[in-house]
């Protein structure tokens, strides 16, 4: 009986035990929520160029203004620049190189190359290198990058019968090397064109330089008088390897100014290298956007990613094999200020343009002519118009969804000049 009784105990004591384990109100700990990634910090600003009373560019007596922005959307005041931007005409030139933090050129003294910074909308020197052997006329070179430290310029000589070239250090701005291109002037021509256009293609190690010659007609003025060439260079020995002609007889858009003034050249995500340019028709300026294709040193001479009427003014890369375009409707003006100019997205693979549109409609007609009123920055386009009749405004368009917004407004009386985005310094 005893026994009997201590098995029924036990087994009641082992039922009890499995009905409070089984019952326990302990839950497992919950898997935490993965921390989303803080949102990048930004790294760069804008400086907003701009003119007073009426545009710049072509050497045009405009004072030029600058001023640094955070940020260019629509979520604040009017963009002044009474006691917030800089003057610097001065000290700098309109027409530029930007690159990362700094500006480089020859300045308005016309006997040196340095090196500024734009900072709490002040103008600081940071490096100068008075000229060697080759000099330089202040807003007449091209240049190019080799990469993030040196900086290639070019241009024609102070007679114009040869193309000189010298190779800077980008840091302290000392010169690396400097010398006189290997290139002959073309036939019917007495003097080289003043710039050129000069870019560096990474994928094949060339520096390509574009060029024309000219000559002297009734009136005295230097006009073109050779298609424009093509000269590829090593840009180790700053040799030339090949000097070919284009087979279609335009030249580069803005060459008497390199790219200080707007971007004509760039190369694609496949590195085909694309090229602006116009030549003169019947019915006034017809313009190409030529194609280098990859490995390729020479035009292709069946592409023009550019049939319609008008001239290219400037381009930027939006990636994608696509990209913005600022042109010109010749039937509204050719004059600078004409409200004659409009931005349009390029499909580089089927050469469809297609106007940029803000709630449906085309954006307006802009006026100003010679400058890089856009700048290119996570995947997004800042552009500024100059329309007629309203304050300027800045638009921002997305290349991954292709839609367009309304950004900032400046207030009356001033004139876009270059948008430009500069890394930020601490």
């Amino acid at each position: 009986m005893k026994n009997f009784k201590f098995h029924l105990f036990a087994l009641i004591t082992l039922c009890l035990t499995a009905g409070l384990i089984g019952c326990s109100n302990d839950k497992p700990e919950p898997t935490p929520e993965p921390t989303p990634d803080p949102t990048p910090t930004q790294t760069y600003h804008f400086d907003l160029w701009v003119a007073l009373d009426r545009h710049g560019g072509m050497a045009r007596d405009v004072q030029t203004l600058v001023r640094s922005m955070t940020s260019l959307d629509a979520d604040q005041p009017q963009i002044t620049f009474a006691g917030e931007g800089t003057e610097v005409n001065a000290i700098l030139s309109l027409e530029t190189i930007q690159k990362g933090a700094y500006y480089y050129q020859v300045p308005v003294s016309g006997d040196r190359f340095s090196k500024y910074l734009i900072k709490d909308n002040k103008i600081s020197v940071v490096a100068e290198r008075r000229f060697q052997a080759n000099t330089y006329a202040c807003r007449k070179y091209t240049h190019a990058w080799i990469d993030d430290n040196t900086l290639v310029i070019m241009a024609a000589s102070g007679d114009t019968k040869s193309i000189i070239w010298t190779k800077l250090n980008a840091t302290d701005m000392s010169i690396l090397a400097e010398g006189t291109l290997d290139i002959p002037l073309p036939p019917n021509s007495n003097v080289f064109t003043t710039s050129g256009i000069l870019t560096y293609r990474k994928s094949d190690n060339h520096l390509f330089y574009f060029y024309y010659g000219k000559g002297k007609v009734a009136a005295g003025k230097n006009t073109r008088t050779s298609p424009f060439y093509t000269a590829v260079i090593n840009p180790s020995s700053m040799a030339v390897e090949s000097n070919t002609p284009c087979a279609i007889d335009c030249e580069m858009v803005g060459s008497a100014y390199g790219e200080l003034l707007q971007k004509i050249t760039f190369v694609a995500d496949n590195n085909d290298l694309y090229l602006a340019c116009y030549g003169e028709t019947d019915n006034g300026e017809k313009s190409y956007l030529l194609r280098m294709p990859a490995n390729s040193t020479q035009f292709d001479a069946s592409y023009n990613g550019y049939p319609n009427a008008g001239k290219l003014i400037s381009i930027e890369y939006l990636g994608g094999n696509k990209m913005m375009a600022y042109a010109r409707d010749d039937s509204k003006g050719t004059a600078i200020d004409a409200f004659s100019h409009y931005y349009t997205v390029i499909d580089l693979q089927t050469s469809t343009s297609s106007p940029l549109k803000y709630n449906g409609a085309q954006l307006p007609y802009s006026s100003g002519r010679f400058s890089s009123r856009m700048a290119v920055v996570d995947h997004k386009a800042y552009i500024g118009i100059d329309a007629e009749g309203t304050n300027p405004k800045i638009y921002i368009y997305d290349a991954q969804t292709g839609q367009t917004t309304k950004g900032a407004e400046m207030k009356a009386g001033y004139y876009f000049e270059h948008i430009r985005v500069v890394d930020d310094v601490q």
